[in-house]
């Protein structure tokens, strides 16, 4: 066996160490860019800074390209990724914290494969507030939602195969006292959406419920095959008909004191 040249070996030494200096120290900036394009600018990491595995960012939520509409996080958000070894294969860790909305460290494992790829996650409770929706433009900036938004996924699982996304697990969304410009009454209500996945069936159920408040809402959908069917309806309680009148005009179409709210 013939080994290179010493001046061989500095050349491919000295390129071996630029590309592993490049992906150890690459700038959170790169990071940043690499999620405007896959949300298509709708999810901004603004002032990036510190490395792609280990950094944070103002959090900026707009319309997309040509919105004039944009909300930020207070604080921003905190991110740590890594590699580690799960389920007996190499996986992709990555942390997410928020100091405004997350008292416990969100996660995402990430574990690819060549014909499928799951991705594990981990979202304990955390609390976030429902004027952040706004920056996502329509219909959000319309309604001007105030509020938090509580989200809980303990063990939730994505795996995509064969060109199909599959979801097992279950996800809790409260809304609670949300309010909204369109409407006089303070606060609305407080409401509860529900997703059960089956990794079995290969469908996930969606159901909306309310706690409690003025505006009532109800619906049940399924997510099959990667699209979304929803239907519901609003309406208000008796004796707000009229304060929540223009509400339930923008909310779906209106079908006599009930607006009915579609989706897919």
């Amino acid at each position: 066996m013939r080994w290179p040249s010493p001046s061989r070996l500095a050349w491919l030494f000295g390129i071996a160490g630029v590309v592993i200096g490049t992906v150890m120290f690459a700038p959170a900036s790169w990071l940043a860019a690499a999620v405007m394009s896959a949300t298509q600018n709708k999810v901004q990491l603004v002032n990036a800074r510190g490395t792609i595995w280990r950094g944070h960012a103002d959090l900026v939520l707009t319309g997309g390209d040509g919105s004039r509409t944009l909300t930020a996080l207070p604080k921003g958000v905190h991110w740590q990724m890594g590699l580690r070894w799960a389920t007996s294969q190499p996986a992709f860790e990555v942390k997410l914290s928020a100091p405004c909305c997350t008292p416990e460290v969100l996660n995402a494992l990430i574990l690819p494969g060549f014909s499928s790829s799951t991705v594990r996650v981990h979202a304990p409770r955390s609390q976030w507030p429902a004027q952040l929706l706004a920056g996502l433009g329509t219909p959000w900036n319309t309604l001007q939602l105030d509020g938090m938004l509580t989200v809980e996924a303990r063990r939730f699982e994505l795996n995509w195969a064969k060109g199909r996304l599959i979801a097992d697990g279950n996800v809790r969304l409260e809304a609670v006292d949300v309010s909204s410009r369109v409407a006089t009454i303070r606060p609305l209500g407080s409401y509860r959406v529900e997703v059960s996945a089956s990794r079995q069936s290969q469908q996930a159920v969606i159901l909306l419920q309310t706690e409690r408040g003025a505006l009532e809402l109800e619906g049940d959908g399924m997510w099959v095959g990667g699209r979304l069917r929803f239907e519901g309806e609003a309406s208000a309680a008796p004796g707000k008909e009229t304060a929540l009148n223009n509400l339930l005009n923008i909310l779906g179409r209106r079908r006599g004191p009930i607006s009915v709210i579609k989706i897919g």
